[in-house]
């Protein structure tokens, strides 16, 4: 990728991912299959280069939201053994599409279930099915009034379905505040998964653990855990991590991060002013100088993920210091203060998201800023952007 033709770029660290999966498989053990969620553009750092990577790194299952996602990760993918499951929106017309590829997908209604049995019947291949059980999150699931009829059918078409799994999904697993509403949904699959077996329904995998629940609750774990977040270096939130931490002594003896964030995002100086003290920066009268400052006007805005709301409080980095937003963040450009940072010179690196020295830009510290989540900064950092791996 020639990064000279874009305003900013994406590396994916194909080193930190080894580490992140490393961690996180010796933890769930070497007998649990690790599926690597890349709904949202793979957490912004996006289908077409990271299911590649994850496969050259041993990746062999990935879970996605929507058909749509399904069809990229199905063109990015490079080894025939790859498996993908969609755990959210399928248009029943789709369904065939889907039975066709081997690709599996929860159900979580009868109607899907149903329109299933018939594309599955019309192509002559068995749906590769997940029972995506409601036990308490009250959103997707099919619900315990519907299991004798789910039964029914699976039996009588048991030619044309495959039960790949029972699965559910919780309810805030990354906060203590939610405890009580995780046992219970915790107690419900259990207690499911005991009927659906009398009922002489057997499915491949069991699996209810995400990235939160995985590392707090790890009864969880079964035998397929579905890790979002945590794969891409982020810990689901500071909580998640502390308990970790606490549980796990040995890790914070080194007092270092076992994951490793695989996301770095760059720009570049494309100008630089100086500008005497009151006078106003950028548009309006949002920035005024205090004093003879030196202004870098760096080539991102709002347009590129780079939000509005962090007018006055953004920062990035250059030559290893921080340098902080001088006025209103605008669709394409924002100006940073460079007074205290010598020797800054156009077209030097720029790091929105990312380490340069001794200095890091978390998306933590990002969206912080933003009062916002790291999963909300992270999808929503363009797919245009490009991306490539180191």
């Amino acid at each position: 990728m020639n990064h000279e033709l874009y305003p900013s770029w994406i590396e994916l660290s194909k080193q930190a991912f080894e580490k992140n999966i490393t961690f996180l498989r010796d933890y769930i053990g070497k007998d649990t299959v690790f599926s690597s969620v890349i709904k949202g553009n793979a957490y912004g750092h996006g289908i077409g280069h990271f299911v590649p990577m994850a496969e050259k790194c041993g990746v062999r299952h990935f879970s996605v939201f929507s058909s749509d996602e399904a069809r990229q990760a199905a063109r990015a993918s490079t080894e025939e053994d790859t498996h993908i499951m969609i755990m959210g929106m399928i248009n029943n017309k789709a369904l065939g599409w889907a039975i066709e590829r081997d690709i599996s997908f929860f159900i979580f209604e009868l109607d899907r279930l149903k329109n299933a049995v018939m594309e599955a019947e019309r192509i002559g291949k068995p749906a590769r099915i997940h029972l995506h059980l409601e036990t308490g999150m009250n959103r997707l699931g099919l619900e315990k009034d519907k299991f004798e009829e789910a039964v029914r059918i699976i039996k009588e078409n048991s030619r044309h379905l495959q039960v790949d799994g029972l699965c559910t999904h919780y309810a805030g697993a990354e906060s203590v505040s939610n405890y009580v509403r995780i046992q219970e949904q915790i107690e419900n699959f259990e207690e499911y998964c005991t009927w659906f077996e009398d009922q002489g329904v057997e499915a491949k995998h069991h699996h209810t653990a995400c990235s939160a629940s995985a590392l707090n609750y790890p009864e969880t774990i079964m035998d397929l855990v579905r890790f979002g977040i945590s794969q891409y270096g982020f810990w689901p939130n500071r909580e998640t991590y502390m308990n970790f931490v606490k549980k796990h002594p040995d890790i914070s003896k080194e007092h270092k991060d076992p994951l490793e964030r695989v996301m770095s995002w760059k720009s570049r100086v494309m100008s630089i002013k100086e500008v005497a003290a009151g006078e106003f920066v950028g548009y309006g009268n949002v920035y005024l100088t205090n004093r003879d400052e030196k202004i870098a006007s760096i080539p991102i805005g709002y347009s590129q993920g780079f939000a509005r709301n962090l007018t006055n409080v953004g920062i990035v980095l250059i030559n290893g210091q921080r340098a902080p937003v001088t006025g209103l963040v605008n669709m394409n450009l924002l100006s940073v203060d460079i007074t205290d940072i010598s020797d800054v010179d156009k077209g030097d690196e720029v790091v929105i998201i990312g380490k340069q020295g001794e200095q890091e830009m978390t998306v933590s510290s990002f969206s912080n800023m933003r009062d916002n989540l790291n999963y909300e900064v992270l999808v929503q950092i363009p797919s245009r952007i490009p991306r490539s791996i180191v």
